[in-house]
């Protein structure tokens, strides 16, 4: 009798230490309409494989889990694409199956434009649809000749409705504007370009050309500083520059819309 109550309690014991040596893989993302595929190796004991259970958004799976490899059907669960989705794979503590395909439940760009204006207080405006997950829209500016990035706002990632703003800086003359999203790809999807002109806004010089401490602007500008071999060595925005700590020689600077250079004494 003895002897099998100490069975009993080791048999106990090794039930409690296998449930309890077990991990789980977590991925969190945006149903994209496609499906996850898992590579599912043995357990480490060797008997069965290392996949026990998955759950999506914490609903059991019907998947065929055990094989060397499986797939996490998403159609059972009718969800729309740009849904949030977790996705949990549990397994034993000794072995981990990999995820082939992650990159599936990563946000995608795929906004549309319904409007897009600035108004004449000088703030950017634009409405979007068809958003499948949260992306920052990054604003870009037309000046010296390239879109330069002016600032950034986060995306909601809703299917409608979705309304953003953004005050811009504009330089004098006539201003172009655009935002894009970068998602995992990492090729940019970008709006069409509006335009604004400000004719209150004069054009911005600056002197001295030959410079020994400061430079000064006739008014506040984002402004580039490039060195002889076209490395940015200095950027902002001000209606003064400290020139003090540059090197001397021939410096290149972009302004307001112009572009110059200037010689460090």
């Amino acid at each position: 009798m003895k002897r099998a109550s100490i069975a009993l309690i080791i048999l106990i014991g090794l039930v409690a230490s296998t449930s309890i040596a077990a991990s789980t893989v977590i991925l969190e993302g945006n149903y994209q309409g496609k499906n996850l595929f898992v590579q599912n190796p043995f357990a480490g004991s060797g008997v069965g494989f290392c996949t026990f259970e998955v759950t999506i958004n914490d609903q059991v799976t019907t998947d065929e889990i055990n094989s060397s490899a499986f797939e996490i059907d998403f159609s059972a669960f009718q969800l729309e694409i740009g849904a949030k989705v977790v996705v949990k794979i549990k397994h034993g503590d000794d072995c981990k199956p990999k995820v082939l395909n992650p990159e599936v439940l990563k946000p995608k760009s795929t906004f549309d434009i319904i409007s897009m204006k600035i108004d004449d207080k000088g703030v950017l405006g634009w409405n979007t649809n068809n958003e499948t997950g949260r992306l920052p829209y990054i604003i870009e500016q037309f000046r010296w000749n390239k879109w330069v990035k002016v600032g950034e706002e986060e995306g909601t990632g809703q299917k409608a409705n979705n309304s953003y703003t953004f005050k811009i800086t504009p330089h004098s003359g006539e201003n172009k504007f655009r935002v894009k999203q970068v998602d995992y790809s990492r090729r940019p999807r970008y709006s069409s370009s509006v335009k604004f002109r400000n004719p209150t806004i004069a054009p911005v010089t600056f002197a001295p050309q030959k410079v020994k401490d400061f430079i000064v602007f006739s008014n506040e500008t984002m402004y580039e500083i490039y060195d002889a071999y076209g490395n940015i060595v200095k950027k902002g925005f001000s209606d003064k520059l400290d020139a003090t700590n540059l090197k001397r020689g021939t410096y290149y600077i972009n302004y307001d819309k112009e572009m110059g250079k200037f010689l460090k004494k």
